[in-house]
């Protein structure tokens, strides 16, 4: 397999043109759950007319059991922020193993910041109701109508989520207590399946409240059984994250390569089923991004400007008689912008065999941990500044701006240079400029003397020395941009990150933050017991207007 270039692949661009595709986080988790045969039950749900009350969810999983307690309010409209130094919440929530203390649960999980988890607690969480869209789809029900597509857009969830804590913090469990064959062993399984979880509580939450105000409310009927996502945001605090680790942005990005490379080395010619499902695939997501008229997406194309570029590589499909048919799309792709070429690959790796799954899954599992070369010579590491941070010279030299945490909203946040506060206590983002200082003191230094001799002397340089040689390994360690410049454009790396997650519907609402949905078209938990969990859920198409009404459940029933 021919896999593409750092320097094409790390570009900020091609970053910011990234979709999740089916190695994304969400995509895998309900992958393995419904192909494993979990189970989710609703244990408990004893909610109030307006949704207030406690949620617990169970769920059985290859031979294991977690359960998702959930504390359901509804704080004042003046009080929802998603902001980390919020102090009142809609929805908090817990991932648990086992069997639940749920009073112990009740006095800690609402306090979230302030709280201490009890042993066994996997992932905190929190989320609030959408403003715009909860009683929107509790009325529409109520009335026994289903919600209007329009009025929803693009971007359809009831709930937000604002956090997913783990690994650690407030003693939650550490990841490191899962093997790789453990049903939580990925990085990141856990945040999805709450997630999911989060996202079935909206819809049982919705339907309750509705049947509360009318004995002839509708259920969620139709495509609208699934069409509602969770809303999140996220801002500038993940770009730090995945530049100050290497390593995982190197197997995020050799995930979704490798399972690229690996479609498009295979030989496919007119009549072949995979062509037919690449192209109903492309006018799937044309059709998808038609619909996106009302998203905010500058400084990105519009949906409906992308979707005249998938259509015109759609079309491309009619007039190719090749064996190379997969490798000449995703470069007619290419040639069309990374918006373009960004579909193209989600809609490519479609075709990814169940080896290639699990070999790409195995990826995300990395050890971090790489002791400095200290006996290795100048000349070698100059060797490796040579091979791999040649795109130091490329990118933009300033260093206008750092980045600091503020202490007022306990954010990452950035400053300009020599004017604001902070500088003493910034970030370590600064890969360029560490690395052109590296460069400079390695000119300096004889080839053949140890690196030991220049860290004695610089000793500031090491934690750079140390990141250069551990780059020497791995394949797409680095972002290919300069943080402290003034143009730099945190959405393009923070879509990337979005992307391996499986969120979609990216909406920037400045150049640091953007707004996003989470399982979108997902498979519901009921789903996993009736054998109709499919993997078939990218670009979801909205719901035709209007959906038939439904009235499954009568008033006195509760979620199941």
């Amino acid at each position: 397999m021919r896999l593409r270039d750092p320097d094409r692949v790390l570009d900020p661009a091609d970053l910011g043109g990234a979709r999740y595709t089916r190695h994304s986080f969400a995509r895998t988790l309900v992958r393995r759950a419904a192909g494993r045969g979990w189970r989710v039950e609703t244990e408990r749900f004893d909610v109030d007319d307006e949704g207030r009350g406690t949620v617990v969810y169970r769920v059985a999983a290859e031979g294991h059991e977690w359960r998702f307690v959930a504390f359901s309010d509804r704080i004042a409209e003046a009080d929802r922020t998603d902001r980390v130094i919020a102090q009142a919440w809609d929805i908090t929530g817990a991932l648990v193993e086992g069997e639940i203390d749920e009073e112990l649960l009740r006095a800690e999980v609402p306090r979230q910041e302030a709280g201490r988890a009890e042993a066994g607690t996997i992932i905190w969480t929190r989320a609030n109701r959408s403003a715009r869209f909860f009683d929107y789809v509790v009325d529409r029900l109520a009335a026994g109508e289903q919600p209007d597509a329009a009025v929803l857009g693009s971007a359809p969830y009831v709930l937000r989520s604002t956090a997913f804590y783990s690994n650690g913090k407030f003693g939650l469990a550490d990841f490191e207590r899962y093997d790789a064959d453990h049903p939580l062993g990925v990085p990141y399984r856990a945040h999805m399946l709450t997630a999911w979880l989060l996202r079935e509580l909206a819809y049982d939450l919705v339907e309750h409240c509705a049947r509360r105000r009318s004995p002839r409310a509708a259920t969620l009927a139709g495509a609208w059984r699934r069409h509602l996502g969770i809303g999140n945001a996220t801002g500038l605090g993940m770009v730090p994250y995945v530049v100050n680790h290497p390593a995982v942005l190197d197997a995020w990005a050799r995930m979704r390569e490798e399972a690229l490379a690996s479609v498009l080395s295979r030989s496919a010619g007119p009549g072949h089923p995979d062509v037919a499902r690449v192209a109903a695939l492309l006018a799937r997501a044309a059709s998808y991004l038609e619909a996106q008229t009302e998203l905010q997406t500058a400084p990105y194309p519009s949906g409906p400007e992308v979707a005249v570029l998938v259509r015109e590589v759609l079309a491309l499909l009619e007039g190719y008689d090749e064996g190379t048919l997969f490798r000449a799309l995703h470069e007619a792709a290419d040639r069309r912008g990374p918006e373009c070429r960004g579909v193209i690959a989600s809609v490519l790796t479609e075709l990814c065999t169940p080896e290639v799954d699990a070999r790409v899954e195995a990826m995300l599992r990395v050890e971090e941990d790489a002791p400095l070369a200290a006996s290795m010579t100048c000349g070698e590491l100059t060797g490796i500044l040579d091979d791999r941070y040649r795109w130091c010279d490329q990118v933009p030299e300033g260093h206008e701006n750092f980045w600091f945490s503020s202490a007022n909203s306990e954010e990452p946040r950035r400053a300009l240079a020599g004017v604001d506060p902070g500088e003493p206590v910034q970030h370590r983002v600064d890969v360029v400029r560490q690395v052109q200082r590296l460069r400079r003191a390695l000119a300096r230094e004889e080839k053949d003397r140890p690196v030991a001799l220049l860290l004695a002397r610089e000793p500031a340089l090491r934690q750079v020395v140390a990141r250069v040689q551990r780059a020497a390994s791995l394949t797409y360690p680095e972002v290919h941009d300069n943080l402290l410049a003034r143009d730099f454009l945190p959405l393009n790396v923070q879509r990337f990150q979005l992307a391996v997650y499986g969120m979609e519907n990216f909406s920037p609402q400045s150049t640091d933050w953007l707004r996003v949905t989470l399982f979108s078209g997902a498979p519901r938990a009921a789903e996993l017991a009736e054998g109709t969990a499919d993997d078939d859920w990218i670009f979801p198409p909205r719901p035709a207007q209007p959906e038939t009404r439904s009235t499954e459940r009568s008033a006195d029933v509760a979620p199941a």
